[in-house]
């Protein structure tokens, strides 16, 4: 028989026939103390157990990171410009309602643009980099920097042979920085 509740007006007369109801708890028949049983773990929990040994992430957990980043970044630094674009397009015989839409126009256009090229650029630095890990089978600095000079030379690669260069160098330059400046971090500043 289900839990009927009373109403506050009944006497003890209904007490003493429903003495023999008790409410319905689903841990009695476990025998666990309850402190125990939501007692999660801590560390990492992993499918397989080479997952626990690997200590980066896979090619494709990689190349998603990288590529979502590179467009979420430059999607969010294009929108800025474009809204800077929009702003300044405006003419003073402008509606509410034109002001608004030149705005949001410039804003979508270039945030599609510049955040497209950002992630073909972190598709071809995580691509590069994963092939590198997996040839040399080491992870370190010098991957990064040949993934870098890789990923700005295949960028140019269309405008010429010069363009491709300056670009390939100027892509190791600057993943060159971007890990010298993590490591920096990660010695200098506790965290």
């Amino acid at each position: 028989m289900a839990y009927q509740p009373r109403a506050p007006n009944q006497g003890n007369s209904a007490d003493e026939s429903n003495s023999n109801r008790r409410l319905y708890n689903p841990y009695q028949d476990l025998h666990l103390p309850t402190q125990t049983l939501y007692n999660l773990p801590t560390s990492p929990e992993f499918l397989f157990q080479e997952e626990a040994h690997a200590q980066r992430r896979s090619w494709g957990e990689n190349l998603t990171y990288y590529t979502g980043i590179g467009y979420l970044a430059g999607a969010t630094a294009g929108a800025a410009k474009g809204f800077a674009s929009g702003v300044k397009a405006i003419e003073p015989t402008d509606t509410l309602k034109l002001k608004i839409n030149r705005i949001l126009n410039g804003s979508g256009h270039a945030g599609r643009q510049i955040g497209n090229r950002c992630g073909v650029i972190g598709l071809l630095y995580a691509g590069l980099e994963s092939g590198m890990v997996a040839v040399r089978d080491t992870d370190d600095i010098i991957n990064s920097v040949v993934a870098g000079l890789g990923t700005g030379a295949l960028y140019k690669a269309a405008a010429g042979p010069r363009s491709a260069a300056v670009a390939g160098a100027i892509g190791g330059m600057l993943v060159g920085l971007a890990v010298t400046g993590k490591q920096a971090l990660k010695r200098y500043v506790p965290i």
